[in-house]
């Protein structure tokens, strides 16, 4: 990648991808790259532009320029066309980054054409405050920060509300900010209270055609004890017609499903999707998530094994599916592996064969030692070096969900008192250094 020596003051104070997202890492970006790709391209999709935007921005810092140019050039396309206009302040975040880009290039001219069409747009429709950007950017800044990871959803929501208040008939942002809420919550198990339920009920409402709102309101009132279970039925038929993204609702169901004890009917209804689309990547990946749901449900009683072949495949197919973000499979298909008949020894295999790697990334390595902790406590009955495990996980810093975990099940297991290394993992927790993660 080709630069001037010097990056315009011009360019570092745009809004846009290259301005917001610093300090990501490739492991990051490739992940970014395949939940783009599994959102899909469908033309019924409200935020396709933004898609196509964060996509170029994320193959540009892969090392593909060419083909972000491509996908830069297709937003504006989209955009205009979604928007049955030319020009508008949506285009604002687009010119910026193919501004960035064409500098980027080399391709000077180029990107001062992009700054002064950006000049020109922002004269024309101008925000409201001098000191605040146009509601469009708020939104577009908060679609690109809730893909960013979890611990940027909250600000995500903030830009969302800011927009919606500032544009109240544009749903679709709030649609978008309750989700972010309802994902923040999901990953860090925080309660939501009655009055987001209300927030989340006026979104469907407002905003009947989101399927992926539907699917989570759902979740919640099933959550606060209300029966949902026919509601379920009907969305799930309805999903199914729908073509397959990530965003159709579809997961979010599932998990409804998993939280009513009825893993069954999660089964069923994913393997109806598989039957319509078959080689559809994101229905496998859903597919070996319920399956592994499944086998880690039933305690103690052994699995079928026809239920168990189903999920190691499903999992070696997703693993072979997504070759550059698989490696949370691979764990989850040792776990798998333990369920089958004398399958604990092919388990302990492939966490050695993890455990060797010497290029995984904190977050992976918080992950693979709560992992191979649980397998030791549950599977092969030795607890002690359970624990050992679990506080690596632990000292890890910038503690992930399960960096997080692993010390909430070193505490429990303190409280019990009933374990022969309680002295050791008290003084271990107690000099455990705080963490900047939270």
């Amino acid at each position: 990648m080709s630069s001037s020596s010097q990056t315009p003051s011009e360019l570092e104070a745009l809004e846009c991808h290259f301005t917001w997202v610093k300090d990501v890492t490739r492991s990051q970006l490739l992940h970014k790259k395949v939940k783009l790709e599994d959102i899909g391209t469908d033309e019924g999709n409200f935020w396709l532009g933004s898609i196509y935007n964060m996509w170029g921005f994320v193959l540009y810092k892969l090392d593909s320029s060419e083909e972000a140019l491509q996908f830069l050039r297709k937003a504006t396309e989209t955009l205009k066309r979604l928007r049955e206009e030319d020009e508008g302040p949506w285009l604002v975040v687009n010119y910026g980054n193919l501004a960035w880009l064409h500098h980027h290039l080399g391709e000077e001219a180029m990107s001062q054409d992009y700054l002064s069409k950006i000049e020109a747009l922002k004269s024309k429709f101008p925000s409201s405050s001098q000191d605040e950007l146009h509601p469009e950017i708020y939104a577009e800044k908060a679609w690109t920060l809730m893909k960013l990871g979890k611990e940027k959803k909250q600000l995500a929501a903030d830009y969302f509300q800011i927009a919606f208040n500032m544009q109240p008939d544009m749903v679709q942002w709030q649609s978008s900010r309750v989700i972010a809420l309802a994902s923040a919550a999901k990953h860090w198990d925080t309660d939501l209270n009655d009055d987001f339920l209300q927030e989340i009920r006026t979104a469907r409402e407002q905003d009947p055609e989101n399927l992926y709102v539907a699917a989570v309101e759902l979740k919640l009132r099933n959550r606060k004890g209300e029966s949902v279970r026919n509601e379920a039925e009907t969305l799930g038929q309805k999903i199914l017609l729908q073509p397959v993204s990530s965003y159709s609702g579809l997961k979010p169901l599932l998990r409804l499903h998993r939280q009513q004890g009825s893993l069954d009917e999660a089964i069923f209804l994913i393997e109806e999707a598989l039957q319509q689309h078959p080689d559809e990547r994101y229905l496998k990946r859903c597919a070996a998530l319920c399956y592994k749901w499944k086998l880690f449900s039933l305690g103690g009683v052994r699995a079928d094994q026809r239920t168990v072949e189903r999920a190691i495949q499903l999992h070696e197919d997703v693993i072979a599916l997504y070759p550059d973000t698989s490696f949370a499979k691979k764990v989850d298909l040792a776990d798998v592996q333990a369920k089958s008949r004398q399958g604990r020894m092919i388990a302990d295999q492939m966490y050695q064969e993890l455990l060797a790697k010497r290029d995984l990334d904190p977050g992976d390595k918080q992950l693979l030692y709560y992992s191979y902790g649980r397998f030791l406590n549950f599977e092969c009955q030795d607890k002690n070096k359970s624990m050992e495990y679990y506080m690596k996980s632990a000292e890890i810093p910038n503690r992930s969900f399960y960096g997080k975990l692993s010390i909430k099940v070193l505490q429990k297991i303190c409280e019990r008192g009933r374990s022969r290394m309680c002295s050791e993992i008290r003084e271990f927790l107690e000099n455990l250094p705080d963490d900047d993660s939270d």
